[in-house]
């Protein structure tokens, strides 16, 4: 009996002592305070040290988060920690980081650009920025179209796959990256879509660059990203706007039917009109999108008009919407909390952005078509599902870039 009271009673000094030392360093490790938080930083800031910071990022955006290396892993510190079972068995925990967080599942860090301010330099436009939703919310709002979908790859040629429109029940997850760099590049910069695939691979697609010495804005849009030109092979197709750069059109790679013998019309693959800004009214942007409708067979319409009565946004405008479809972007919700208007995009924007949207039909607004959003200074995610091709979905997304005199 006396030999059993002195085990308890070593146990008991054991759970003391190491209670104390699981004190003493919680006080010394570096928590965050209350003090510390920023009303409007760009990242809410998580408890711990700088080894315990994970990202809610899913998939290959998640490198972004590090600017060193785009495949490297984030380590985590590991420490080990002995006490006492209940037999007084001397055992070994091991724990993650520095062992002072609470114990709590971390948050997603998301990014929030309140209406005050812009997201970046160049979101000139007076539209407020759209932020991705936290994640606890956007767990609540899980849409039809992130269910039982797989991921769609090239097939065939480069030049077909591009203009081909999406399998139904495909998902195809793109990335847009926008060069800068050079001596002109910052007027006229060069934008590469990729297809991304499993480990961080990609497979170029297309590449588009706004022409000089052009009245409009006009995007030159080919397969091939060292032959931006009319002339090549690759040209595939090109995206022009109006005066003003709120509406804006995409070509494939036919001719005019005023500039030759109608032998190869050029067909109209689609049509975005953005809501101009008359007053400056600092909401988020308005975008309607028209598409050429599909046959029963899941086949794209011909639009070739031989006038310009016959154009998708001629038809739009005059309310002829025979053989068409009309798209509008889905409505940000405004989030009190963060002050900023968000939409779920299931982590595949992390940024605040005047640009990123998610286009949907007003019959069915959980089918998102497409969506597009910022996940670093020049990297963009665009995902698209049927009934777009590529060409059309980078289209539509380059006409996100441009600048739009009626908005600013």
């Amino acid at each position: 009996m006396a030999s059993m009271n002195v085990r308890d009673q070593k146990i008991e000094q054991q759970r003391q002592l190491m209670e104390i030392k699981m004190k003493q360093k919680r006080q010394n490790s570096g928590m965050v305070q209350a003090n510390d938080l920023r009303v409007g930083s760009a990242k809410r800031p998580i408890s711990g040290s700088r080894s315990r910071e994970l990202h809610g990022y899913d998939g290959p955006m998640q490198f972004l988060m590090s600017p060193v290396n785009p495949d490297q892993v984030i380590p985590l510190q590991t420490n080990r920690m002995s006490t006492y079972d209940e037999l007084g068995n001397q055992i070994e925990v091991l724990t993650v980081g520095d062992g002072s967080g609470s114990g709590e599942e971390e948050e997603e860090s998301v990014p929030v650009c309140s209406v005050g301010r812009d997201a970046s330099a160049d979101d000139v436009c007076a539209d407020a920025a759209v932020a991705p939703m936290q994640a606890r919310c956007a767990n609540r709002d899980v849409s039809p179209s992130q269910t039982a979908e797989i991921e769609g790859s090239v097939e065939g040629a480069v030049e077909t796959f591009v203009v081909t429109p999406a399998k139904h029940g495909t998902l195809y997850k793109c990335r847009i990256a926008r060069d800068r760099k050079g001596m002109d590049r910052g007027l006229y910069p060069t934008y590469f879509l990729h297809l991304e695939k499993d480990y961080g691979k990609k497979v170029f697609l297309l590449a588009a660059r706004k022409r000089k010495k052009s009245a409009t804005s006009n995007y030159l849009i080919s397969t091939d990203p060292t032959e931006l030109t009319r002339t090549a092979d690759s040209f595939a197709g090109k995206l022009r706007s109006n005066l003003l750069g709120t509406a804006f059109t995409v070509y494939d790679n036919g001719k005019a039917w005023r500039k030759h013998d109608h032998a190869r019309t050029r067909h109209e693959l689609a049509a975005v009109v953005y809501d101009t800004n008359v007053l400056g009214f600092k909401g988020p942007r308005k975008m309607t999108v028209i598409l050429p409708g599909m046959t029963q067979d899941r086949q794209r319409v011909t639009i070739a008009p031989q006038d310009d009565s016959e154009t998708l946004l001629e038809r739009w405008k005059s309310q002829t919407l025979d053989d068409i479809v009309v798209l509008h972007n889905k409505t940000p919700v405004w989030n009190d909390e963060t002050q900023s208007y968000v939409l779920n995009f299931h982590g595949r924007v992390t940024q605040a952005s005047v640009k990123n949207f998610q286009i949907v039909h007003e019959s069915e607004p959980d089918y998102v078509v497409m969506q597009f959003g910022r996940i670093s200074e020049d990297v963009f995610t665009m995902d698209y599902r049927y009934p777009l091709c590529a060409l059309q979905a980078f289209g539509i997304a380059l006409s996100s870039f441009d600048s739009k005199l009626a908005c600013e």
